[in-house]
């Protein structure tokens, strides 16, 4: 036991540190070496570091000289959990508890109690709970060896060696014999404990050793990050991955309450969660505040809900006729809970004591489960400071729900405290909607009387008309009009489509402009009129549209050519019949068209259950740790539905536990899941755009029917310096079916609608119209609240896929090469049955084609069949796991860091001359065996046109007369004993044949190409 300051009086105030639990880790592995310092009266004591313990146990007394014990209820005993480094000699704050003076009793009248770790500010990370005992005494017990720190209690490294050397001796020979005496004091007085007065706080003390304690949460620490950024640089963490960091694994979520059993099928599901039935359960404490009646303040008022650490304030409301009126809900997470009641103050906004408050105890409120109806609020009086109520009433339902409940999506979460008041907004899970879109088709015929530019004096010009077209910020061009003998060059004629993209509501206007090209360069407006796009007729087929001419408007009036009555001729129509493109067609969530009458029916529905992710990359420093962390969110896109998760503030193993549902109408589509960090959580942050975590793709129709898949996807992100993984995204996905039949039709069906094959549109108009769209997607909800930035639109919907990359080009090679390799094993298989290495299995071979031969309508079923049976006995190796980005497929283990560079560089580029130089010339040799193998291909094909083409007269006399001699031959001889008998001759044993190539090679070799007139 260590004394602090000799005084003049004998009163002592002893206050014992049993012990603490579940303290926030503070030392970057996922522990801390916590320590107690208490302050009172200038007299500052610690005890003893405990070492990579987050549930310590210390069983130490400080004592402490009290001057005048009178005085005591009028001060207060700080007491501060600290984390100790080693390394810099510095600390971190761990929380910190305010004992009121009054509240300390004598010697034998105390028990241990309990108290909940508070924050020292507003951005602290604080948890647990410290377990103290203190009471005032006049003796000293036998046997306690006594330090006495003068001052403010070690102010040198020496004393505090000491002083935590004595107090670590004393509880050597003491420890047993306290556990016992406390846990007799808590057993005598639990009884008088519970039974204490309304309004106070009930708390359970915490006991070293007993059952009564909770085992800690296990926590996995992160792999150690690798050398990133420095301090004045911002940018992601990296990580080292390790082998099977990149494979999907399969879990076991309690979905709905229950666990999934066998095939992805939910048992013991819990009734009364049917419609949660993908996510786990999360319990919640929901506090309604709705108003207030005949306060005593004045001035504007704030409500304030107190449960532990947390708090929750409602908005200021003036006290215009004494009932403020709030109707806010509050939402505190039940596995966080650290107390045993919930309190709700009344304030006035510019003080910080309240004025009244109410309070409830846990164990009574009652739990709401939908579909019941919302708990009807009731009024409760409010109870002043002294303790008489009579200050007013305030109407309150408090209720514990689910993720379920009404509530869950506009209340205020525990978890966001920190989060400031203009951020919270955008923090809340929403569900969006893309704008419905339309291709807008004109076709600009042709133009009448149009008032050209002067030539001027001595200048002799032909005019060079074009026509341009405006919608929105969309502008596009004809082409010059190209003179007519039969045409006058103020009639010029064009006959072009220009398509556009256009969102509802039709806001937009069509402006077209005539224009006249002077110097060479210049543009200059000879006609303009603008159209509304709402008066555009709608089709939905490709039935044609009738045209109109529209009258130009010069726009000067005092100039001689105003008399002309200039005017163009245009066609407008809006095509409902195609589906606006808004990701790449490779990776489409939706293939319907525009026009909703041309809609099949839903042929089944998507249900997806977003539950969480673990191990993610820290994406953020926050309050001066050296541990980052990340405010993520997760954004699934289905259709022309997007969702969006709330964000979890704070965390790298967020739990969302949330549950979305789409209508699927083809089952060839895919969804998309990505997961974000939220870049508006904090007020100084002046970076707006959201960082990428990662996403995943999941194509419907490799999903079984009524199966729900459980899985955790590793979050795989390509970035400059190689492939990373940024953590793994937890969800439970399920796919019904509806009708069988209709599902198996659609695979029949044409996958885009009938007006993209009867009406094509090009390959450049696609990728620019795609783009198009992109840009009027991200204008909508970007307008939302909370908004999605255009960076997650544009990573969401793949806008830079068609981007060059020698990495991607490697991929798609080498799937090729995988896609040829059958043929390959066919041409390796005959070979050998043509070397007769094994003389048995090319015996087998020869009478097996010379039976195909004789009975040659056996070919085609005995392929059907031989295909049937390989299907049949793969059934059995069918994949099981649905389909995840592959590192190894996309070439991204084994990319060279050059190409990544390349891959990551900006268009136009960004890099140095030599580097831009060297990849030229790489690509150089690229192109130039590409363009060998492309000129080879060319050749063979000249040669069979140079064979009757008598570019060789010698070459192709020989060929025709062997065509004659043919005829007659094949005439005579029955087919299939040619076939058989060629066939016998080109799989004759080896020793049967010469090295040198046959006499038709050789004569096919021989014929002439273009490749000679190839400069």
């Amino acid at each position: 036991m260590t004394e602090a300051k000799a005084g003049n009086g004998n009163e002592k105030l002893v206050v014992e540190i049993v012990g603490a639990h579940n303290l926030m880790p503070k030392d970057g592995e996922g522990s801390s070496s916590p320590f107690v310092e208490v302050e009172f009266e200038n007299q500052r004591l610690r005890t003893k570091v405990k070492t990579k313990d987050l549930n310590p146990i210390w069983n130490e007394k400080l004592v402490f000289h009290v001057i005048d014990v009178n005085d005591l209820r009028y001060k207060a005993l700080e007491i501060s959990v600290f984390n100790e480094k080693r390394s810099s000699n510095s600390r971190n704050f761990l929380g910190k508890v305010r004992v009121l003076g009054s509240s300390v009793g004598r010697e034998g009248e105390s028990v241990v109690q309990l108290y909940t770790l508070e924050k020292r500010s507003l951005f602290s990370h604080v948890r647990g709970e410290l377990s103290v005992k203190h009471y005032v005494t006049t003796t000293v017990e036998n046997g306690e060896s006594i330090r006495r720190v003068n001052g403010s209690g070690g102010g040198s490294k020496k004393s505090k060696k000491v002083q935590n050397l004595s107090s670590s001796m004393a509880i050597q020979q003491q420890q047993q014999q306290q556990q016992q005496q406390q846990i007799a004091l808590h057993n005598q007085n639990r009884g008088n404990q519970q039974q204490n007065g309304q309004g106070q706080r009930i708390m359970i003390p915490f006991f070293p050793n007993q059952g009564e304690i909770k085992p800690p949460l296990v926590i996995t620490a992160l792999p150690s990050p690798m050398p990133g950024p420095g301090p004045g640089l911002v940018g992601p963490i990296l990580y080292s991955n390790g082998p099977g960091e990149f494979s999907l694994k399969e879990t076991k979520p309690r979905l709905g309450g229950g666990t999934s059993g066998f095939g992805g099928l939910i048992s013991h599901k819990d009734k009364t969660s049917s419609t949660y039935d993908l996510v786990e359960q999360m319990q919640y404490l929901y506090v309604r505040i709705v108003k207030a009646k005949d306060l005593s303040v004045s001035g504007d008022v704030v409500s304030e809900v107190k449960l532990g650490n947390y708090r929750g304030i409602t908005k200021k409301v003036s006290l215009n006729s004494n009932s403020p009126e709030w109707n806010q809900v509050f939402a505190f997470s039940k596995e966080t809970i650290q107390s045993s009641v919930v309190e709700i103050f009344v304030k006035e906004g510019n003080r910080d004591e309240y004025s009244g408050r109410v309070w409830f105890d846990l164990s009574e409120i009652p739990t709401r489960v939908p579909p019941d109806s919302p708990l009807a609020p009731q009024w409760y009086k409010i109870e002043s400071r002294n303790g008489v109520r009579g200050g007013g009433e305030l109407m309150v339902s408090v209720w514990f729900g689910t993720q379920a409940d009404e509530a869950f999506a506009e209340a205020w979460h525990s978890k966001a405290g920190n989060v400031h008041i203009e951020g919270l907004s955008s923090i809340k899970s929403k569900v969006y909607l893309s704008p419905k879109l339309w291709y807008l088709r004109v076709s600009v015929i042709e133009a009448q009387d149009v008032a050209l530019m002067d030539k001027g004096s001595g200048f002799v010009r032909l005019p060079e008309i074009s026509a341009k077209l405006q919608v929105g910020n969309q502008i596009l061009r004809t082409a010059i009009s190209v003179a007519n003998p039969t045409r006058s060059y103020s009639n010029p004629y064009w006959n072009e489509d220009l398509m556009f993209v256009v969102a509802e509501p039709f806001e937009d206007y069509i402006t077209a402009t005539v224009e006249d090209r002077v110097g060479g360069a210049n543009d200059i407006g000879v006609g303009r009129v603008q159209i509304p796009v709402s008066t555009v007729e709608r089709r939905t087929g490709d039935n044609p549209v009738g045209s109109r001419w529209f009258t130009l408007d010069n726009g000067n009036n005092s100039n001689n050519n105003s008399r002309f009555g200039s005017r163009i001729h245009l066609r407008l129509s809006l095509d409902g019949g195609y589906h606006v493109l808004d990701e790449a067609t490779m990776y489409s969530s939706d293939v319907r068209p525009t026009a909703k009458e041309l809609w099949k029916p839903q042929v089944g529905l998507l249900e997806i259950g977003i539950l969480g992710a673990t191990g993610l990359m820290p994406m953020k420093f926050r309050g001066g740790k050296c541990e980052g962390t990340a405010d993520s969110y997760c954004i699934a896109k289905y259709g022309p539905k997007w969702v969006r998760t709330r964000t979890v503030v704070d965390s790298l193993c967020p739990k969302w536990n949330e549950q979305y549902t789409w209508e699927v109408h083809d089952p060839c589509t895919v969804v998309t899941v990505g997961v974000f960090d939220n870049a508006r959580v904090d007020r100084n942050n002046n970076n707006s755009r959201d960082a990428r975590i990662g996403k995943v793709r999941i194509r419907l129709s490799t999903l079984e029917a009524e199966r729900v898949y459980t899985h955790s996807y590793p979050l795989i992100v390509l970035h400059s310096t190689g492939v990373r993984k940024t953590g793994e995204l937890h969800l439970a996905v399920r796919f019904s079916c509806g009708n069988a039949v209709n599902m198996l039709q659609m695979y029949t069906l044409p996958l885009l609608p009938k007006m993209h094959y009867t009406q094509p549109l090009g390959v450049h108009m696609i990728e620019r119209l795609r783009y198009q769209t992109l840009n009027a997607v991200s204008a909508r909800l970007s307008r939302a609240e909370p908004p999605l930035g255009r960076e997650v639109v544009e990573y969401m919907l793949d806008h830079d896929f068609h981007v060059w990359s020698m990495r991607r080009s490697k991929a798609n090679f080498f799937r090729l090469v995988n896609v040829m390799s059958g043929l390959v094993a066919v041409a390796r298989l005959i070979e050998v049955m043509r070397n007769w290495t094994k003389p048995i299995c090319s015996t087998v071979f020869v009478v097996a084609f010379l039976f195909m031969v004789l009975y040659p309508e056996l070919i085609l079923p005995s392929l059907f069949i031989y295909a049937a049976a390989v299907g049949v006995w793969r059934f059995r190796k069918r994949p099981r796991l649905p389909l995840h980005m592959d590192t190894r497929i996309s070439h991204a283990e084994s990319v060279f860091p050059d190409e990544l560079d390349e891959e990551f560089d900006t268009l136009p580029t960004s890099r140095g001359f030599e580097v831009v130089r060297n990849r030229y010339d790489r690509v150089r040799s690229i192109a130039g065996r590409v363009q060998m193998v492309v000129g080879d291909i060319a050749s063979q094909g000249e040669r069979v046109q140079a064979l009757i083409s008598w570019r060789d007269p010698r070459a192709t006399f020989l060929f025709l007369v062997f065509c004659l001699l043919a005829a007659v031959g094949f005439y005579f001889v029955p087919i299939k004993l040619t076939v058989a008998v060629s066939g016998l001759y080109y799989l004759r044993p080896p020793r049967f044949r010469r090295k040198l190539p046959s006499r038709g090679l050789s004569f096919f070799r021989r014929l002439p190409s273009r490749a000679d007139s190839l400069l």
